[in-house]
């Protein structure tokens, strides 16, 4: 009796190579979806700091903008960057989900139920793993995004280790966590509606089809849940990402040609007063007023100028978010799972 129920705990605990496995899965998935979209990725930071003297003013300017700006290389600025930070927080990111996942399981199964999550389990689960993993790794996640807006010919920052040493120098160690709160706000409904809706909408799909298990999805099914749980999720947690891009470089001198106050770069006190400020100098329409405009048409998203009037300046750059967040969150539950399954991974998401 003593053995088999040594047994049963071996069974749920994780080893080193699974471990392991998850990991450099959760990691080779996030450097190969941020890269494929990096373009959108910049251009969506320009247009959230930007003030109403707009330069960047939807998807085709603005990436024509950035081209006759900094060329290619200058598209894909703080790319490598974004990906030293985001190939920790993948990896962290989905090997916490699938343990939170598991003990949730576990303990389903030891009240005598038959362990299967509901869709609200996943959401906690996903909001868990992603609050985990975005803090492990937000000190990077703002230098990054100070070296991302920099035009060539005016940077301030040559690098992650200048740039974090000035920004220590000159604003003290607390200035790296700037907007660390609103990041955890919005990664909640951002991240558990990922894991959420992407695990949920695949056991529908298993079992109105009746297939065996998520290996019988084809690819392309598998990116199209992707895509529909990544915007659901970036929606909801839009604005708190605007509100972190802002106090990222609140008061930073080498922000003020895209947003500035009487010829000094915008300071904020904090979250409720970025909020506050910004809807009231940039844009009092509903929040879902301006969410509607944004989703009318592909075409207006792709080319149509983000029109402040009627436009919730919280949701500034929503339209290259769109464009980016569909095929990046798709490709990064999808590399993550192949990956796995290239490593002969004996755990899988949706165990």
């Amino acid at each position: 009796m003593a053995e088999r129920k040594h047994r049963e705990v071996d069974k749920r605990s994780l080893t080193w190579s699974q471990i392991c496995k998850s990991l450099a899965a959760g990691g080779v998935a996030g450097a190969v979806s941020r890269t494929s979209v990096a373009p959108l990725e910049r251009l969506k930071i320009l247009m959230q700091i930007q003030g109403n003297e707009k330069q960047y003013t939807g998807v085709v300017q603005g990436t024509l903008q950035m081209f006759r700006n900094d060329g290619v290389r200058g598209m894909f600025k703080g790319n490598g960057l974004n990906c030293i930070r985001i190939i920790p927080n993948q990896a962290i990111k989905f090997l916490t989900y699938e343990q939170l996942s598991r003990k949730i399981s576990h303990y389903l199964i030891d009240q005598g139920g038959d362990g299967q999550l509901t869709p609200v389990m996943r959401l906690l689960a996903g909001a868990g793993a992603g609050i985990i993993g975005m803090s492990a790794t937000y000190p990077m996640d703002m230098v990054r995004g100070r070296i991302t807006i920099q035009e060539t010919g005016h940077q301030q920052y040559r690098g992650l280790l200048h740039a974090t040493g000035c920004i220590v120098r000159e604003e003290g160690l607390l200035a790296l966590w700037r907007g660390w709160l609103p990041s955890v706000i919005g990664v909640v409904p951002y991240v558990g509606l990922n894991f959420g809706v992407y695990e949920t909408l695949k056991d529908v799909i298993i079992k109105m089809y009746g297939l065996r298990d998520e290996r019988d999805l084809s690819i392309a099914v598998r990116l199209g849940c992707g895509a529909l749980a990544g915007t659901l999720g970036q929606t909801l947690a839009y604005p708190f990402d605007v509100v972190r891009r802002r106090l990222q470089v609140s008061g930073w001198s080498g922000a003020k040609a895209l947003h500035a106050d009487h010829g000094q770069a915008v300071a904020y006190r904090g979250m409720v007063d970025c909020f506050v400020r910004t809807v009231r100098e940039e844009g009092v329409q509903a929040l879902f007023k301006g969410l509607a405009y944004s989703c009318l048409c592909l075409t207006d998203l792709l080319c149509a100028p983000v029109r402040e009037e009627g436009v919730q300046a919280l949701f500034k750059g929503l339209a290259p978010n769109y464009v980016k967040v569909v095929p990046s969150i798709a490709i990064a539950f999808v590399t993550y799972e192949q990956v796995k399954e290239i490593l002969g991974a004996e755990i899988r998401l949706s165990d």
